[in-house]
C-alpha cells in the first residue's frame, strides 16, 4: 500500500474504530511502528488525527457539518429519495418531518399535497412549507440547534406527546444495521426515539454514503419495523444486513426522471 493510501485508510478508520495503538496499526498495515508514528505525525500536523498518551492514538472525532455545508452534498440522491418518500404520503394524512436537508427536500415535494398536516422540528422544512396554502403546518418549537437547524429539548418533546402521526420521516448523521441512527447530540437521539413512537410508519431518509458509518457516539434505537430509503449505490451486502435486522430497504435511482 502506498504511503498516501495508508494514511487515508488510517483516517477512514477513525469513523469506525475511534481508538487504536501504534502496534495495532503496524500489524494491520504490515509496516513498522516507526512508519506508523511518521504517518501519525503527518496526520496530526494536518489536523486529521489527535494523539494521546501511552503510544495510543485517538482518531479525530468527525465534525458535525452545518445545514449550509450539507445542502449540496449528494444533491441528486437526496432529491430522488425525497421524491419517493413523498409518493407514500396521501391527502388528508398527518406527517412528522425531522430536521435536515434530505427531509427538507421532502418538504419541498409535499407543498401541493391537499389537506395535508405537517408537524416538524426543522427550520428547513418550515421554510419550504411557509408559502403553501394547502398544507397545515405545526411547528414543534423548543431549543434551536444552530448546526442542524432543528428544535430539541423538553418543549419539543412535550409538543410531540400531544400528537400522533400517520408517518414520520427522519434524517440521520449516519445509519448502521447494528446500532441504528447515529447522531452528534444525545438530545437528538431522545427526540428521534419519541418521534418514532408517535408514528404508525417510520422512514429514515439517508443517502448511501451515510450507511455503515459511525462518526459520533450517540445512537437512536430502532423500532421492530421501519423503512430505510437510500440511493442505489448502496452496497448490496449492507442492504442484506439491514433487512436481516427487520428494516425494509428501498433504493432509488438518482438518474431516473
Amino acid at each position: 500500500m502506498r504511503t498516501n493510501d495508508r494514511r487515508e485508510e488510517i483516517v477512514r478508520m477513525a469513523t469506525t474504530t475511534g481508538l487504536a495503538s501504534v502496534d495495532e496499526l503496524a500489524i494491520t498495515f504490515e509496516v513498522t511502528a516507526s512508519t506508523i508514528r511518521r504517518d501519525l505525525a503527518r496526520l496530526t500536523d494536518e489536523g486529521r488525527v489527535a494523539r494521546t498518551y501511552g503510544g495510543a492514538i485517538a482518531l479525530m472525532v468527525h465534525q458535525e457539518l452545518s445545514v449550509r455545508q450539507r445542502i449540496l452534498e449528494a444533491f441528486a440522491e437526496k432529491a430522488a429519495i425525497a421524491k419517493w418518500a413523498a409518493s407514500e404520503v396521501k391527502s388528508g394524512e398527518t406527517v412528522l418531518l425531522d430536521s435536515g436537508t434530505t427531509v427538507g427536500a421532502l418538504a419541498h415535494e409535499l407543498r401541493n399535497v391537499p389537506k395535508l398536516t405537517v408537524a416538524t422540528t426543522g427550520l428547513t422544512a418550515l421554510q419550504e412549507l411557509a408559502g403553501s396554502e394547502s398544507v397545515h403546518v405545526e411547528c414543534l418549537g423548543g431549543t434551536l440547534r444552530h448546526l442542524s437547524q432543528g428544535f430539541v429539548g423538553p418543549l419539543t418533546e412535550a409538543a410531540l406527546e400531544r400528537m400522533t402521526f400517520d408517518r414520520a420521516y427522519l434524517g440521520a448523521d449516519a445509519v448502521t444495521p447494528e446500532n441504528g441512527l447515529c447522531e452528534a447530540d444525545l438530545q437528538q437521539t431522545r427526540l428521534k426515539e419519541l418521534m418514532m413512537r408517535r408514528a404508525d410508519e417510520v422512514y429514515v431518509l439517508a443517502h448511501a454514503e451515510k450507511l455503515g458509518r459511525s462518526p459520533f457516539h450517540s445512537w437512536v434505537r430502532m423500532p421492530s419495523r421501519w423503512t430505510l430509503v437510500t440511493d442505489d449505490s448502496v452496497d448490496p451486502r449492507l442492504v442484506d444486513q439491514f433487512t436481516k435486522r427487520g428494516a425494509q430497504v428501498v433504493t432509488v435511482d438518482p438518474n431516473e426522471d
